[in-house]
C-alpha cells in the first residue's frame, strides 16, 4: 500500500492526530488530505439560522446570543500569549507541522464531489480511502481508491448510526458506547465492519467526556484497521439487517434534558452556588486584571503550580476531577495563562512582565487514568506537565493506603512502558518516594532510603539526570526540615509541597507551592484559582 487519501470536513485535533499516527506507522506512504472547506454565502447562513430557529424554537435565540457574547468577552480579555507552545508536548499534532511533511499533499475544496477534486484524487490513484469527520461521501468519490474507503464511526453499528457520538447512548441509558471502523457503502454507516471496540459509561460520564475518550479509541482502531488492510488479511463482518437505527442531531431541548439528568448526580445548593459564581466572576474580571498588570510591570507576577491526582468519571472526591472538567480547565489555561514547565519554575526561568497568570501543571502518585485520560488532553492543548510517581507502586496492583482506607479498594496504576512513553512525548517524570510514605512520620532511615532509591529508579529507568522531588502528603506538618536537607544533599533540583499558596517573584526551588484541584471547581472557581 503506497497511497492513502484522507477525506475530512475539519482539521480538529482528533483528525490531525489520526493523520500523524497513520504517517508514523507508514512513513513511506504518500498521503493526500482532501479537506471539505466550504465558504457559505450570507443567504445560506441566514437560512441555516432560520432552520435552527424552527427546530429549536425560542431556545435558539438565547443560545446564539450567549455564544456571540462569549466570543466577544474572550476577545476583549484576550492577552497576547507568551508561551513557547511549539516546543511543548502535542506540538507534533499542529496542522502547520503536518502540512509540511514531505509525503503529505493538501487539497482544500468547497465541495469534495466537484470535478476538480474528483480528477485530483483519480490522478493521485490512492490504494485506500479514509473518512475522518467528513461529510457524506458519494459513490463516485469513495469508490476511487483500489481497496475502497473506510470510515471511523464513533458509535456501535447498526444500533447507533448517525450522530452525535455518545449523546444518544447516554440518553438511552446504555452501559457502553461503541466505536467502529467500517467500509463505506451507499447507505449511511451501513458498510461491512472491520474492527470495533467499546468503552464503558461511568457513573459520572458526560457527553463531552465520552467524546474525548472516543477520539483516542478511534485513532487506535484506525491504525489497527490500516495495518490489517496493509497486510492483505482484513476480515470484514456484515452488519445485521434488523435492529439498526439512525440518529440525528439533538435539539437544544433534548440537550438541556440530558444535561439536567447528568447534572443531578452533582447537586449543589443553587443559591450558594450562584453567590459563589458572582464572587468568582467579580474577582476574575473586575478585581484582579488591574493589579495583575501593575505587578507585571514590576516583574512580580504570581506563579501558580496546579496539583492534580486523578482524572476520571468513576469517582468524585477531593483528589479527582472529571474528564470533561479537566479538558475545560486545560482549555482555560491555554487561552488565558502563560504556561511553563515545572523545570522553568524550579530553575527560575520564567517570563518577565507577563500580564497573564503564569501556570505549571503537576500530577502526583501514578494512577492509570493519568495516562489514559490526562495525557491525551494535555497533548490536545499542548500543555507540559510533570508526573510524580511512587516508583514501588508503578507496574503493580498495589493500592495506596489512602485509597484502601477511603474507597476500600486499590485503583489501577500506570506501568513503566506507559511512563517511558510519556517521557518520550516530552512530559516530566519525577519520584514521589517508593511507597508514598509520610516523610515526617516514618522512620528517618526508611525515609532516606525511599528518597534516594526512588531517585535512582527514575534516573536509571528513564535515563534522566536532573530530577525534581514531590513530597507525599506535602502538608506543612508532613515536611521535615532534616529530610528536606537530605533531598538537597542527594542532588534533587527542587522539591514540591502540597499545602496551597501561590509562588511570588523569588521562588525557593525546595519549597515550590502547589494548589490542589478537585471536582468541586466550576470554570469560574478554577479561573479564580489561577488568579491566586
Amino acid at each position: 500500500m503506497d497511497k492513502i487519501v484522507i477525506f475530512t470536513g475539519d482539521l480538529s485535533y482528533s483528525v490531525r492526530k489520526g493523520i500523524v499516527e497513520i504517517n508514523s506507522n507508514y512513513p513511506g506512504v504518500q498521503l493526500l488530505i482532501a479537506h471539505h472547506s466550504p465558504v457559505k454565502p450570507v443567504n445560506k447562513i441566514l437560512k441555516s439560522q432560520w432552520v435552527n430557529l424552527k427546530i429549536n424554537g425560542w431556545r435558539w435565540i438565547p443560545h446564539r446570543s450567549i455564544g456571540i457574547f462569549s466570543g466577544l468577552i474572550q476577545r476583549l480579555f484576550k492577552d497576547k500569549c507568551s508561551t513557547q507552545s511549539n516546543t511543548f508536548p502535542g506540538s507534533q499534532y499542529d496542522w502547520g507541522n503536518i502540512k509540511n511533511l514531505p509525503n503529505v499533499v493538501y487539497h482544500s475544496c468547497n465541495n469534495l464531489h466537484d470535478k476538480k477534486t474528483l480528477d485530483k484524487i483519480r490522478f493521485f490513484n490512492p490504494d485506500l480511502g479514509i473518512s475522518l469527520a467528513a461529510p457524506i461521501l458519494k459513490t463516485p468519490l469513495f469508490s476511487i481508491p483500489t481497496l475502497g474507503t473506510i470510515n471511523l464511526h464513533k458509535g456501535k453499528v447498526p444500533f447507533y448510526r448517525g450522530m452525535p457520538p455518545a449523546f444518544w447512548e447516554l440518553w438511552n441509558n446504555e452501559k457502553e458506547v461503541g466505536c467502529t471502523i467500517h467500509k463505506i457503502e451507499a447507505g449511511l454507516d451501513t458498510g461491512d465492519v472491520l474492527v470495533e471496540s467499546a468503552i464503558l459509561i461511568s457513573k459520572y460520564s458526560t457527553v463531552k467526556g465520552m467524546q474525548l475518550t472516543l477520539d483516542e479509541l478511534g485513532v487506535l482502531l484506525l491504525v489497527q484497521a490500516v495495518q490489517l488492510i496493509a497486510k492483505g488479511d482484513p476480515v470484514w463482518r456484515k452488519q445485521q439487517i434488523d435492529g439498526g437505527k439512525t440518529y440525528k442531531k439533538p435539539t437544544l431541548k433534548q440537550k438541556n434534558r440530558l444535561n439536567s439528568k447528568l447534572a443531578s448526580l452533582n447537586k449543589k445548593g443553587a443559591i450558594k452556588h450562584i453567590f459563589k459564581e458572582i464572587v468568582f466572576f467579580s474577582y476574575v474580571y473586575l478585581i484582579r486584571p488591574i493589579p495583575r498588570r501593575l505587578l507585571a510591570l514590576k516583574n512580580n507576577q504570581r506563579v501558580i503550580v496546579l496539583l492534580y491526582h486523578r482524572v476520571n468519571d468513576e469517582l468524585r472526591d477531593s483528589v479527582t476531577v472529571g474528564i470533561e472538567q479537566f479538558n475545560k480547565q486545560m482549555e482555560i489555561v491555554k487561552q488565558t495563562c502563560t504556561v511553563v514547565s515545572i523545570e522553568d519554575v524550579v530553575n527560575g526561568n520564567l517570563p518577565k512582565n507577563s500580564t497573564r497568570p503564569i501556570v505549571a501543571v503537576t500530577f502526583d502518585d501514578g494512577y492509570l487514568d493519568n495516562y489514559d485520560n490526562a495525557v491525551p488532553i494535555l497533548l490536545r492543548h499542548k500543555i507540559p506537565a510533570a508526573f510524580f510517581i511512587s516508583t514501588g507502586v508503578i507496574g503493580t496492583d498495589n493500592g495506596f493506603k489512602h485509597d484502601l482506607s477511603a474507597l476500600g479498594k486499590a485503583l489501577p496504576n500506570m506501568n513503566w512502558k506507559q511512563i517511558k512513553h510519556m517521557k518520550q512525548l516530552g512530559f516530566t517524570i519525577g519520584p514521589h518516594t517508593i511507597n508514598h510514605i509520610n516523610c515526617a512520620k516514618d522512620d528517618a532511615r526508611k525515609v532516606r532510603q525511599e528518597i534516594i532509591e526512588s531517585k535512582q529508579t527514575v534516573e536509571n529507568t528513564l535515563n534522566i539526570k536532573e530530577v525534581i522531588f514531590a513530597y507525599p502528603f506535602g502538608k506543612k506538618e508532613d515536611i521535615n526540615s532534616d529530610i528536606l536537607e537530605y533531598v538537597k544533599e542527594v542532588g534533587y533540583l527542587g522539591c514540591l509541597s502540597a499545602y496551597g499558596g501561590c509562588n511570588k517573584k523569588s521562588i525557593d526551588p525546595y519549597n515550590v507551592l502547589r494548589m490542589g484541584i478537585d471536582y468541586n471547581f466550576s470554570a469560574l472557581a478554577f479561573k479564580a484559582r489561577l488568579e491566586g
